[in-house]
């Protein structure tokens, strides 16, 4: 019997699209292109298990060992800085972290800047480089209401079209850091694994360097 490379996907169209590039690397999983509502789909004949998770949750399955591989946004790399190996930028799930606040917003640096956020790491780290001093908000979700609301000043968000910014009336001040899936690894699957990794970590390089010729 094989020995079995455990892969968190995240849910949803980005890990449809990473499946795929696993599924040319050769580690195809038919039972998982079947309508289904489980989780964990395996095929012993190519020596891998795949599983579904919530994408912020990728880092943590890999860290702590029970996945080998899996793709997490970049944002949640440098939010919760977990202890892993980053292999590859697949240039999928391409967006921004960036600062938005209300049109004609203006910094009054005599006071403390409040920063409405889920990605407090990220949103501390940015402003003490620039030996800003602020109050953080920690919220969970409809941040673009915090700055229309009064709550906060700006917010840290991840951007993609803008779209959502637009329509609450904000608009983007800077971007923090460019935002996309990465490949990535638990420590000592790659030493015990890595031959599977590797081939893994070829063949996606491969095919991301056919498409984008």
């Amino acid at each position: 019997m094989k020995q079995m490379l455990n892969i968190a996907l995240p849910k949803g169209r980005l890990g449809e699209k990473v499946y795929a590039m696993f599924k040319k690397a050769g580690f195809p999983c038919p039972s998982i292109e079947e309508p289904s509502r489980k989780l964990i789909f395996e095929n012993e004949a190519c020596g891998v298990r795949y599983f579904w998770v919530k994408p912020s949750d990728v880092a943590i399955y890999v860290e702590r060992g029970a996945a080998d591989i899996g793709v997490a946004g970049k944002d949640i790399l440098l939010e919760y800085e977990p202890d892993i190996y980053e292999l590859l930028d697949l240039d999928l799930g391409k967006c921004r972290m960036a600062v938005a606040a209300k049109a004609g917003f203006r910094d009054d640096t005599r006071r403390k800047l409040k920063v409405a956020t889920k990605f407090t790491n990220i949103a501390s780290q940015y402003y003490r480089d620039q030996g800003r001093d602020i109050d953080i908000i920690h919220l969970n979700g409809s941040i673009e209401i915090a700055p229309i609301l009064g709550l906060s000043d700006v917010i840290v968000d991840i951007v993609e079209t803008g779209t959502t910014l637009k329509e609450n009336d904000l608009q983007v001040y800077d971007t923090i850091v460019p935002i996309s899936a990465r490949l990535i690894a638990n420590k000592a699957s790659y030493k015990f694994k890595g031959h599977q990794i590797d081939q893994i970590l070829a063949s996606m390089r491969q095919q991301m360097a056919t498409t984008t010729r």
